[in-house]
């Protein structure tokens, strides 16, 4: 009976019709971005609205579907049959989401969204396009609402900082996030409530932080138990049984659940959670019910921060000071720790405990992070509660998986050869206040700097080496790529000069020796990435601009400002050990790269590009870098990632390597004409 209830179940699910399809957001996103190229205003607010619109419904109707469904199928296992009755739940609960996001989606897989697109919305790239959008309808109201949001998620935009300026001074709007989390928000209200010695209203503040805090964590949850990723299987070969097929996939999901710890913890935008976040909850409650007369609720809060905590020495203090307030007739054993603390700690525990486990048994590693880290010496009057933690501090092994920049393992040195006499040290690290840093000129000549231009205007194609993003990093500004191998081919094609071609491939080299040269390496530099770039003003968008065109970064590792820190960790492309940019002209405005400290905003040196002028440094934390806007002209160079790591080696280079050992071969026994294109030869 149970299973034709199930098939019958399923049967429906599949012969359903849609009632509504959502449109994807990330097609909307696109119709967006492309109307704000063509100066259609309307058109930006319309697609853009509609794509955060989708966005939030789309990531609703999950959350409604996958915790409807599981209320709906409870699981109930009976010890004899409890495969069938666990599976039967199971499928019930699989038919039961496919039914209700398709009838409200459409069909699901049309909501496969990039995690490029996911990235962008996390950061809240949508508002600025939004802010800037309502800015020229002059609905300054909408505009500062954007650019609010975009703000929050985005503190170091030095345009949005100025844009808000400006808001405030023209619009009596009331500035708000449109993407608040309302348990952060109700925290950071109650600190200022008890920073205040408003104690009862900063009660009422982190009690509802709290219940906020639980409700975002059923949701984070939810959202886990989506597709996962088994990034060390190949798909084809991959014939795992019933149960290693279970395990891996719930595994990775429970880590999912396990990390949203950090996740509720972490600020819009931020890479660092706020530390010891959760525990400070009680921990602030357990000194303002003190303060208002309640001892019970005080013990009650005391006494579930030390679940997270138990040996912490100042707060056991407080409970024995309660204690000794409390009635003599009261059992002081009665008064235990909160109830949905104590249930979300042994949760916490048991999942630890699991995914250790199962990271033995199966042979994957897993770093279980210290969630509840605290950091330093209590500093408050009154030793009672930790007091106010520092915003957005972090320390190492808060996150899970990440490490931060690690010094570099080999002798620094630098100041060897240049290897070509017309090549010029310029400054070296001493003059650029920093580590691992050259500027150099005279790499390349006025010809070769005009006939690679000229080959980059023929052959750059927008958004190359960017996903096929024309902005990728501001939307005043386009963006043009070419690798090296593709220069080839269009040389092979007759659509360049391959001796134009061949420039690209033989002044790249000449960079990678000199670099290596000069840092006086005792390894081979392989290229890990080349890429002839261009970036152009686009006209019209360059009034007040303070944006950057490209921001404070580092190669290596993802830059941290407010931490201080540079993460080692995916997406950064962690292989990398130096870099170098060679620059082509520098008949522009602006366009200035820049270092600057760990913090992204002090400059510590700014260089000016021209024909034939060098950068190199190292690729790490050591080395945050970025590029001033371009307000006019357009702006060329040859940029170059390098890794000392032959497992990482450029794979278009080493084809490229052996396009060139072939034209050699060829030249040397017929003479090719560099300035032809070789199918006229055949």
């Amino acid at each position: 009976m149970i299973c034709k209830k199930l098939f019958v179940s399923v049967l429906l699910s599949l012969l359903q019709p849609f009632t509504h399809s959502l449109e994807p957001y990330d097609l909307l996103y696109e119709s967006g971005i492309e109307a704000y190229y063509r100066n259609d205003y309307k058109k930006v607010v319309y697609y853009m609205e509609l794509a955060l619109s989708n966005y939030s419904q789309l990531r609703q109707t999950k959350l409604n579907c996958r915790l409807g469904c599981t209320q709906r199928y409870p699981l109930e296992v009976f010890p004899r049959l409890w495969d069938i009755s666990f599976f039967t739940v199971i499928l019930s609960r699989a038919a039961c989401v496919k039914q209700c996001e398709e009838s409200s989606l459409g069909a699901v897989s049309r909501h496969q969204i990039s995690e490029d697109i996911k990235g962008e919305f996390y950061r809240r790239i949508p508002y600025n396009f939004l802010q800037r959008a309502y800015l020229k309808l002059n609905q300054l109201d909408k505009a500062a609402e954007a650019a609010h949001t975009f703000f929050m998620a985005n503190p170091e935009h030095m345009e949005i900082q100025e844009n808000l300026k400006n808001y405030q001074i023209n619009s009596e709007a009331h500035l708000v996030d449109r993407e608040r989390r309302t348990h952060m928000d109700d925290y950071h209200s109650g600190v200022k409530f008890y920073d205040a010695e408003q104690y009862k209203l900063a009660i009422e503040k982190f009690e509802r932080a709290l219940k906020g805090y639980f409700r975002a964590d059923i949701e984070c949850r939810a959202l886990c138990w989506g597709p996962q990723k088994f990034d060390e299987y190949e798909y084809i070969d991959y014939k795992a049984t019933l149960y290693e097929t279970i395990a891996d996939h719930y595994i990775q999901i429970l880590a999912c659940e396990h990390e949203c710890v950090r996740e509720l913890s972490t600020r819009p935008g931020r890479l660092s959670p706020i530390e010891n976040f959760l525990p400070l909850h009680y921990d602030f409650l357990q000194f303002s019910y003190y303060r208002e007369g309640d001892l019970l609720k005080a013990l009650e809060c005391a006494n579930s921060y030390l679940l997270f905590h138990p040996g912490d020495a100042d707060v056991l203090e407080n409970v024995s000071f309660y204690e000794s307030l409390l009635p003599e007739y009261r059992d002081q054993d009665d008064i235990q720790p909160r109830e949905d603390a104590a249930q979300f700690v042994r949760r916490h525990r048991l999942e630890s405990e699991i995914v250790q486990s199962a990271a033995e048994g199966l042979g994957f590693t897993y770093n279980e992070p210290d969630f509840w880290v605290t950091g330093g010496e209590r500093q408050d009057e009154y030793r009672l509660p930790l007091g106010t933690p520092t915003e957005l501090s972090d320390v190492t092994g808060m996150l899970s998986g990440k490490k931060t920049i690690q010094k570099i393992d080999r002798e620094l040195r630098e100041g060897g050869s240049l290897l070509f006499d017309e090549v010029k040290l310029v400054h070296s690290s001493d003059f650029l206040n920093g580590t691992q840093r050259v500027q150099l000129d005279n790499v390349i000549s006025e010809q070769e700097c005009s006939d690679l231009q000229r080959v980059a205007n023929m052959i750059t194609l927008a958004g190359d080496g960017y996903r096929g993003k024309t902005s990728p990093h501001t939307p005043n500004e386009k963006f043009e790529g070419a690798t090296v191998l593709k220069a080839l081919k269009y040389g092979y094609e007759g659509r360049v000069p391959m001796k134009s071609a061949r420039l690209f491939y033989d002044v790249s080299e000449k960079a990678r020796r000199i670099v290596q040269s000069y840092f006086m390496l005792n390894t081979t530099l392989y290229f890990s990435y080349t890429h002839l770039v261009c970036r152009t003003a686009l006209q019209g968008q360059q009034d007040n601009r303070n944006d950057l065109s490209h921001p404070i970064h580092a190669d290596n590792c993802l830059l941290d400002p407010e931490a201080n820190e540079c993460w080692k960790e995916s997406p950064a492309y962690t292989f990398r050990d130096y870099s170098a940019l060679l620059y082509l002209n520098g008949d522009f405005d602006g366009g200035e790269f820049v270092f600057t400290e760990m913090d992204a905003k002090t400059i510590t040196a700014s260089i000016k590009p021209k024909c034939g002028r060098l950068v190199g440094f190292s690729s790490g934390g050591e080395n945050p870098h970025g590029v001033k806007a371009v307000t006019r002209g357009q702006r060329c160079a040859v940029a170059l990632w390098f890794t000392l790591d032959p497992v990482y080696r450029e794979l278009e280079r080493l084809q490229a390597d052996e396009v060139i050992r072939t034209l050699d071969q060829s030249s040397q026994g017929g003479g090719v004409d560099m300035n032809i294109n070789p199918r006229d030869e055949l």
